[in-house]
């Protein structure tokens, strides 16, 4: 069973690495440090999207409208960080 929660844990990272990726490249595509013309950048940015733009709409689902800030990437971080800290204390039900 402890491999299970190595598992859960390490798809945890997997989505926090993919989310701080994203979230990064937004920022260097909106301040014009990043050409979504350029093939490689254009990739990266649409299978990022197509990754996390799921969980994205679920969580705007239940927020109010706040014009141009857009606070559901930072609500996913916060919830992955929580599940990350609920199976770090309940690793005994894991052993």
């Amino acid at each position: 069973m402890t491999s299970l929660l190595q598992i859960l844990l390490m798809i945890l990272d997997i989505v926090w690495f993919l989310m701080i990726a994203h979230i990064i490249m937004s920022w260097l595509i909106n301040f014009q440090v990043l050409n979504l013309r350029q093939p490689l950048v254009a990739q990266l940015w649409f299978g990022l999207n197509r990754l996390l733009e799921p969980l994205y709409s679920r969580i705007r689902q239940f927020m109010p409208d706040l014009g141009g800030i857009d606070l559901a990437p930072l609500v996913a971080l916060v919830g992955v960080y929580a599940l990350r800290i609920i199976l770090l204390n309940n690793a005994g039900f894991f052993l």
